[in-house]
């Protein structure tokens, strides 16, 4: 690792040491701040995002600004004064117009993509919001009159060029490794889904005697397979409590559960939401929502498809905006049933009863309309068994490479924020 000859203190935890040559100074000698009001046709809207800067969002509330946004010009540095908006900040490749939520910076003698990476990476970051102020750390607020009295290290702007230059090889080669493993996952995914779709509509055995099911989407199935309504054979179909929640919630008690704690896999988790918790007196009352061993969740406001199969954890736990699936134990399999909704013809009924342009919802009528392909219970068993065994090993697989993907932005971040604070030493040679 390349380090500079001498280095300097800053004074500033979030800097520590930096090159003796480089310089320390507030972001206000090197930035304006840009404050002009305009309106968003002249001025065309962009949306300042995680990932950077980027022409407004389809799926962005229109507020109708007219003349009340503020104007940004190519280069300029924009960044979100809100805390729940940590991160969203960038160098804006044109010109256009932002919300007055954002605070856009004028660069003067800097290089703009060193600065993207200076300003965007975690320490800065953290700096940036500590310095806001705020009632709550949800309403905390960064303006310019605090961003522009942070200091910051600037080098030449030679090095300034080589820095960039340098990231933007690196990043590059991380990013482009980041998407060949994504594309992994997303394999991986198809595959488990594919798995599934076999299993819970043709079965195991290939060579048993099929007949047409009379769904275009499902095809043949085993002849001595039903296709049964789902109000057949589940004796429990109703939502979970609905209302708010605001003063029901408490440290410790009855487990309880909501649609953020489920996933596309039938997975119940509280990572890294949660745990919730309800009082048994609460509980009690609401008993009608209780869900039991071997039911199932489906999600009914929100992330339509994602659901959760209830294991002995979760017995006895209460749920809130979910739609809670119980079986008659002598003709379904509540694991099986899991597997069903699972599948692409289940989960493709899922999205096509969903109502709602931003808030998705599923009622409880519809589902009821839901058909649902039954074999002998003896056989659901062993396509549980069987699919519990397949889909193990290929999550792992997907954990793995989720975790390879932790580490390799990991590695990203900590590489940027060791190279624009000067803890390493780009040459020629390195770019």
């Amino acid at each position: 690792m390349n380090r500079y000859e001498e280095y300097q203190e800053t004074g500033f935890d979030w800097l520590g040491k930096i090159p003796s040559n480089w310089g320390l100074s507030r972001v206000g000698k090197f930035f304006t701040e840009r404050s002009e009001k305009v309106d968003d046709v002249t001025y065309p809207p962009l949306s300042v995002t995680m990932s950077g800067i980027v022409d407004q969002l389809s799926d962005v509330a229109k507020t109708n600004d007219g003349g009340n946004r503020k104007l940004v010009k190519k280069h300029d540095f924009v960044i979100n004064s809100r805390s729940d908006r940590k991160g969203s900040s960038g160098i804006s490749p044109r010109d256009g117009s932002v919300s007055l939520i954002n605070v856009v910076l004028e660069p003067r003698e800097l290089d703009p993509q060193f600065i993207q990476y200076l300003f965007k990476n975690y320490y800065f970051k953290e700096e940036y919001f500590r310095n806001g102020k705020g009632i709550h750390w949800d309403l905390w607020t960064t303006r310019w009159d605090q961003l522009k009295n942070i200091k910051f290290p600037i080098p030449s702007n030679k090095e300034q060029k080589l820095i960039s230059r340098y990231l933007d090889k690196k990043t590059e080669q991380i990013d482009s490794l980041i998407e060949k493993i994504q594309k992994k996952i997303e394999l991986l995914k198809e595959k488990r889904t594919s798995l599934i779709n076999q299993c819970v509509t043709k079965g195991l055995d290939t060579s048993v005697e099929m007949k047409d099911s009379g769904v275009e989407w499902i095809g043949e199935i085993p002849s001595h397979w039903n296709l049964r309504k789902l109000t057949r054979f589940c004796h429990r179909i109703r939502n979970g409590y609905v209302g708010p929640t605001r003063d029901i919630m408490f440290e410790t008690g009855v487990t309880y559960l909501q649609g953020i704690h489920t996933d596309r896999k039938g997975t119940i988790t509280f990572t890294p939401n949660g745990p919730f918790y309800v009082s048994p007196e609460w509980s009690e009352e609401h008993k009608g929502t209780i869900i039991k061993f071997d039911d199932i969740v489906v999600v009914q406001t929100g992330s339509i498809g994602n659901l959760g199969y209830v294991t002995e954890e979760f017995d006895g736990s209460n749920c809130h905006a979910m739609i809670i699936v119980s079986t008659d134990k002598t003709v379904c399999d509540g694991r099986y049933l899991m597997y069903s909704f699972l599948s692409s013809y289940i989960q493709n009924f899922l999205q096509s009863i969903k109502t709602g342009e931003i808030l998705h919802h599923i009622n409880t009528k519809k589902l009821r309309l839901l058909n649902v392909l039954l074999p002998p219970k003896e056989q659901q068993k062993d396509i549980v068994t069987y699919l519990d065994r397949k889909t193990s090993q290929i999550d792992q697989l997907l954990d793995k490479e989720d975790h390879r993907i932790i580490l390799l932005k990991e590695y990203r971040q900590s590489l940027i924020s060791s190279v624009v604070t000067g803890k390493v030493r780009v040459t020629e040679d390195m770019v």
